[in-house]
């Protein structure tokens, strides 16, 4: 039965089937819920929906025929097991562990994934970001950035790439005060680049790593134009520190002008190709950044810094902070809960009653998932 599995592990199965990128994802998900999504691409149903058609942008047919031979194939419970073994969460618009940043969004992922802490997206937010041929200058800049916005607060973002990303996001992590959001281009069981593996793992356990590629996703190019929108999107604001005139920063610059954000160019020496990218920016009229305080204060977040409140939801009691817990950050089941708590039922039911009054918790057709930190 389509409601034995949550409606994430159909959204899942979607994701994974061949050419399917976020757009025809949205497509399909903005016109039915996920299992029914499901039926549509084993039977072939989708053909029939105009708005589906446009959104594909090439030859229907042999792609609903790929589409439906590779679904053949597909045991969704089993592919949603994996996810569960590798404590990948997974949510959907409608989850309460979507980001509200990215509901809001022109452009919203379908799916998002990530491991660590959905809530850590909240409070004020600054993506760093620049080339990965960084100087020397340039890897300085951005550590320091990383460091003084993160021990002011403000989380930072970063593609996780090598260069300016990898900089920014260590510095970050050196004062261990706001915890770093990583948006990767690849799935979450893929690490890119290999080299950045520790700092990968790092920001998992200190914030979180967010990303719209299914498990086993390989780090294709056109996956990092899309990444970038998402860095835009949950950005208050965008600091590109070093960046050569036609970069990929250049892309997350376009992204954020896109959504009205705010762009910061690091001045940087005129016969450097690396600073060529942020030297014209500025020329263009984007504010210099010399410093993390004119960031702060650009943004006007030194007023928001002082009335940044802490989660406005009541503590959980003791033992309901165990079944909290014990939902993690994927739709459990009251029964699987039953499992991984050993209480008696009448306080497990007592538990969740309490846990979704006072929103720490959200209940979908018997299906029990965390809500994530509201957003300021």
């Amino acid at each position: 039965m389509l409601s034995a599995l949550p409606p994430e592990a159909w959204a899942v199965a979607l994701a994974a089937l061949p050419a399917m990128g976020p757009a025809r994802l949205s497509a399909l998900l903005g016109r039915w819920p996920p299992p029914e999504a499901w039926a549509a691409v084993t039977s072939k149903a989708w053909l029939h929906e105009p708005g589906v058609c446009a959104a594909v942008r090439t030859a229907p047919g042999p792609l609903a025929d790929a589409w439906c031979e590779a679904a053949r194939g597909v045991d969704v419970g089993a592919g949603w097991q994996q996810y569960v073994d590798a404590r990948v969460g997974v949510a959907t618009v409608s989850s309460g562990a979507y980001p509200s940043a990215l509901a809001a969004d022109i452009d919203p992922p379908p799916v998002v994934f990530f491991r660590g802490e959905p809530a850590a997206i909240a409070g004020p937010r600054v993506a760093i970001v620049g080339t990965r041929d960084a100087t020397q200058y340039g890897l300085d800049v951005a550590y320091e950035f990383g460091r003084s916005l993160a021990a002011s607060g403000v989380a930072v973002i970063s593609g996780l790439a090598l260069g300016i990303d990898g900089a920014a996001h260590a510095g970050a992590l050196a004062v261990a005060t706001a915890p770093p959001i990583a948006v990767v281009g690849s799935g979450l069981d893929v690490v890119y680049p290999r080299r950045h593996a520790s700092l990968w793992r790092q920001v998992e356990r200190s914030g979180v790593v967010v990303g719209e590629a299914p498990l086993g996703a390989r780090p294709e190019p056109w996956r990092f134009p899309a990444r970038n929108r998402i860095i835009a999107a949950l950005a208050d604001a965008v600091v590109v520190v070093e960046s050569r005139e036609h970069g990929g920063s250049m892309h997350t610059v376009a992204e954020a002008a896109r959504r009205g954000r705010p762009v910061f160019a690091v001045p940087g020496p005129i016969r450097s190709a690396a600073s060529a990218g942020t030297n014209r920016l500025l020329a263009d009229g984007a504010a210099p950044a010399c410093d993390a305080d004119e960031i702060l204060i650009g943004l006007g977040l030194t007023a928001a810094l002082d009335r940044l409140a802490a989660d406005p939801r009541p503590a959980p009691e003791p033992g309901h902070a165990t079944v909290l817990d014990a939902i993690g950050w994927q739709p459990s089941s009251f029964e699987q809960l039953a499992v991984r708590v050993p209480i008696p039922l009448g306080e497990l039911s007592l538990a969740l009653v309490r846990l979704q009054e006072a929103g720490w918790i959200t209940e979908r057709g018997g299906w029990y998932e965390r809500v994530a930190k509201a957003e300021r």
